[in-house]
């Protein structure tokens, strides 16, 4: 007979910090939803002031703690400077992204540059910022990259994006091994499409969303809402032993 009755481990995010980039709207305003509705006090991150306060304000309104602040992640004395001015976090959410679909043979070298510096250099910088102030502080923590079932599997006419998300594979990974003896955990979260601005403009392609909706197992697109429940996971001491890791929300299509 069992004398010890196992706990789960908590979910809740109380009294931790998280930063979340590219938080005024879509899947970065949707995660640090979830996050200050775990109980973390969030600081979202954009270009915009305005877009970027306005979400704070929507979390705050829907009884969350969140503030706004423009920085460019793009800039990594800009990155550092907002992340010295600042409480350490807790909990990194690093989503600032971008995709230019286009044809390997047809890619340019702009488009080539952009996708690579937002979605492998800026978030390098980003983790890199944060995890210094999280080894100071001594208290461990939980970085979240955005990465994309692409990271794992080839996505046609796709293929700056597809080489950027392996990067962040692969980063996520390396800062795992490296962050593991200050106590801060490394994973990544690998979405399919999801139904939001970025997608939109391709997936009005019928052809192409049909597609899509042929690899994605469950039958639909993603919502931003399916990732909600993962990243307050992987923030959380539930996953206290998980580092190093991709979470794959895509719906069946790497099966």
């Amino acid at each position: 007979m069992q004398s010890h009755l196992p706990t789960t481990p908590s979910f809740r995010l109380d009294g931790r910090h998280a930063l979340v980039t590219g938080g005024s709207r879509g899947i970065g305003f949707a995660l640090a939803a979830a996050l200050a509705g775990a109980g973390a006090r969030v600081t979202l991150w954009a270009r915009s002031s305005g877009a970027v306060e306005q979400a704070a304000a929507a979390i705050r309104a829907g009884g969350g703690e969140a503030s706004g602040l423009a920085v460019d992640v793009r800039d990594p004395d800009a990155v550092r400077a907002a992340v010295e001015a600042a409480d350490p976090c807790d909990i990194l959410v690093n989503n600032a992204g971008t995709n230019r679909p286009r044809p390997f043979v047809e890619a340019t070298e702009d488009e080539y540059d952009t996708v690579m510096g937002l979605n492998v250099r800026a978030a390098y910088f980003v983790a890199q910022a944060a995890a210094r102030r999280m080894v100071a502080a001594g208290g461990g923590g939980s970085i979240i990259n955005l990465s994309s079932q692409a990271g794992h599997v080839a996505a046609n006419g796709r293929s700056v994006y597809t080489i950027s998300k392996f990067a962040v594979e692969g980063m996520t990974r390396a800062l795992a091994v490296e962050l593991a003896p200050h106590g801060i955990r490394v994973n990544s979260l690998c979405p399919t499409f999801i139904d939001t601005e970025m997608t939109q403009s391709s997936l009005a392609d019928q052809a192409f969303r049909d597609a899509v909706l042929s690899r994605i197992r469950v039958g639909r697109l993603g919502k931003v809402e399916d990732l909600m429940g993962a990243v307050v996971f992987l923030a959380s001491d539930a996953s206290a032993l998980m580092t190093g890791a991709s979470m794959m929300l895509d719906g069946g299509w790497t099966a």
